[in-house]
């Protein structure tokens, strides 16, 4: 489907390939991963722009449609649904010139191709990959002005699924998806009946969803069988070998030279020691890999105090008076607690938190808090309050504006901003460098309660790991809205539920939540008094999860109603006793259309029995 022969690629005299080479079969699920800045988001441009010029280092197979997630949907009147599914330009196409043809040829052939392409069925499929996206039903109608950015991203990812092309690439598609949006994601690219290039930085979507790894290190591409952890698993394994090898090879050559120091001068064994020293010009040089660093994060343990260190009691919260985004929230939060904030996106997760953190007055009820207890707030909001135009020490000295300057760089550097990036202007730092700022910034508080909204979005994987070790070292309390599940696992050992209005513990973990996610079954609202205590018992996994066969039964449903419109409109016309003899290719016309409309119901049909049985058994 995909090759890469002998890439070299250069930005501003920096090298990002040298002589890359990889092949990627039809039908692979690809996760390419690498340090950030090693030109991951380059190459999946290069895959963009090169195929298809005269002697390209990279081609894909003759005919296969390319699909790619645009920047964000544009801000324009048209309906959501309707972009949607305008990225499919065929069938677009085809619907519309279905309504205005007259030809009965091309009607036919019109009815044909959209049977084929399953035209029919369109609006469902859209509809069903924007609902598993986070979208409600009732925003699929709505204007695309009318959405953020976030959301208009949403939409643009919805675009390019629904097109369904044969070679599907997406950089970070999870940025913005909430744990149930990942979770439908992971889903629906393991069953994508085509090729998908995907960079990622979530490890158990690599673990989940792919089935090869592409590694860009060195310069260089390299596929590997497996999810990440068998990628992982390899590269430690070829590590532990050329460490094993070079040691040998290093033996050898001492072994070597002390002969040829011993003997070079003897006559005796001038020529055995001559034999040696071309045995040891010859010896090439066995390279270990360099294992790259990773800067640690770092959080200083606050001082201890007493718990509980906030309590909400019977709380309203949001931004207008009267009209609550979150009601009678009861909750607390202990010096030792490690919480992970879930539900899906737009239920209120960050007014939540930023009512606890106080940064959000409350509409009703009471906040109690230690008044020792120091905040310390992260939000991917706060990327855009660093201020353009001064560099990391100006930004580092506001902490503490009477330090000497090398001990503001001696701080810096704890952060991770060493000589070469100290002096750096804010626009120039990359994504998760400026996380790193943020974090440096608000951990030098050494607050009694991290709250963390999202850290991990500009942040590779092994940074991740290092924020993941440096939570996990910290003596405080950690309160975190993450749709990285792997940091989530790794840091949490409560879940705070946020979902129809309100806030509460949810008394399963994640594999348990996920569960619900992957069924459809989203929590309903309860109150917190009367949740579960018991853990739900762990249901066997279907074949296909119940939302999946409930979106596919409602994509059969929709190609029925389609099937049996046309058949009626067919039979309408065919009822005319003087068609044939009127116009005979127009009647021979409509009965392969009538042909072809009572396939697709017959094939809906059996589709929608299939499913309704297997959602009862499920």
């Amino acid at each position: 489907m995909l090759e890469i022969a002998d890439l070299t690629y250069r930005i501003g005299g920096r090298p990002l390939f040298e002589n890359a080479s990889a092949f990627i079969a039809e039908g692979w699920k690809v996760g390419l991963v690498g340090r950030n800045g090693t030109g991951k988001s380059t190459l999946l441009r290069l895959i963009q722009e090169e195929v298809g010029k005269p002697s390209a280092s990279i081609r894909i197979r003759r005919g296969a449609r390319m699909g790619f997630v645009a920047q964000e949907a544009p801000q324009v009147d048209t309906p959501l649904l309707d972009l949607v599914m305008a990225a499919d330009a065929e069938m677009t196409e085809l619907l519309r010139e279905a309504e205005t043809a007259e030809d009965p040829q091309r009607i036919a052939d019109i009815h044909m191709r959209l049977a084929e392409i399953d035209g029919y069925s369109g609006e469902a499929r859209a509809s069903a990959i924007m609902v598993g996206l986070g979208f409600e039903q009732d925003d699929l109608r709505r204007p695309a002005r009318e959405f953020s950015g976030g959301w208009r991203m949403r939409a643009a990812l919805a675009g390019v699924l629904f097109s369904a092309p044969d070679l599907l690439i997406l950089d970070e598609p999870t940025n913005y998806l909430d744990l149930e949006g990942a979770a439908w994601l992971e889903e629906y690219l393991r069953d994508y009946p085509h090729t998908v290039v995907c960079v990622s930085h979530d490890r158990e979507m690599l673990n989940r969803s792919v089935t090869h790894i592409l590694a860009l290190d060195d310069r260089k591409l390299e596929v590997f069988v497996g999810g990440y952890d068998a990628y992982l698993k390899k590269k430690a394994e070829r590590f532990a070998l050329a460490v094993g090898m070079k040691a040998k090879q290093d033996a050898q050559r001492a072994h070597l030279q002390k002969f040829i120091d011993r003997f070079r001068a003897k006559a005796s064994k001038a020529a055995q020691a001559q034999s040696r020293i071309k045995q040891l010009e010859k010896m090439q040089d066995i390279a270990v890999p360099l294992q790259d660093r990773t800067i640690p994060f770092h959080f200083d343990d606050p001082a201890e105090l007493a718990s509980p260190l906030v309590v909400l009691d019977e709380c309203d919260l949001g931004y207008v008076q009267g009209k609550p985004v979150l009601s009678r929230v009861s909750l607390r939060l202990d010096h030792d607690d490690r919480i992970v904030v879930i539900g899906p996106n737009g239920q209120g997760k960050t007014t939540l938190v930023k009512s606890i953190a106080a940064r959000l007055p409350l509409l009703g009820g009471k906040r109690v808090a230690s008044g020792k207890a120091v905040m310390g707030y992260f939000s991917q909001d706060q990327l855009d309050e660093l201020r353009e135009g001064e560099t990391v020490l100006e930004h580092v000295r506001d902490l503490e504006p009477d330090w000497a300057p090398a001990k503001l760089r001696s701080l810096a550097a704890r952060m991770g901003f060493g000589v070469e990036k100290i002096d750096t202007k804010v626009q120039n730092l990359s994504g998760g460098e400026k996380v790193r700022l943020l974090l440096g910034l608000m951990a030098h508080q050494k607050p009694h309660v991290l709250i963390l909204d999202e850290p991990t979005s500009h942040l590779d994987i092994d940074s991740r790991e290092a924020l993941i070790h440096a939570i996990n070292e910290y003596e405080g309390a950690v309160l975190l809205i993450t749709h990285d599940i792997y940091l989530a696992e790794a840091c949490a050992d409560r879940l705070w539920l946020v979902y129809h209005g309100r806030a509460r513990q949810y008394d399963g973990d994640l594999d348990d939540y996920r569960k619900l996610v992957a069924a459809a079954d989203r929590p309903g609202e309860r109150d917190a008094r009367s949740a579960p205590t018991a853990k739900p018992e762990p249901a066997a996994k279907p074949k296909a999860s119940a939302y999946t066969l409930k979106q596919r039964l409602a994509a059969a449903e929709a190609e029925m109603e389609q099937a049996q419109a046309a058949l009626a409109h067919i039979d309408g016309a065919l009822a005319d006793p003087q068609l044939f003899a009127r116009d005979k290719a127009r009647g021979e016309s409509l009965l392969k259309e009538r042909v072809h409309a009572a396939t697709a119901l017959a094939r809906a049909e059996a589709a929608w029995l299939e499913i309704s049985e297997a959602l009862g058994v499920s």
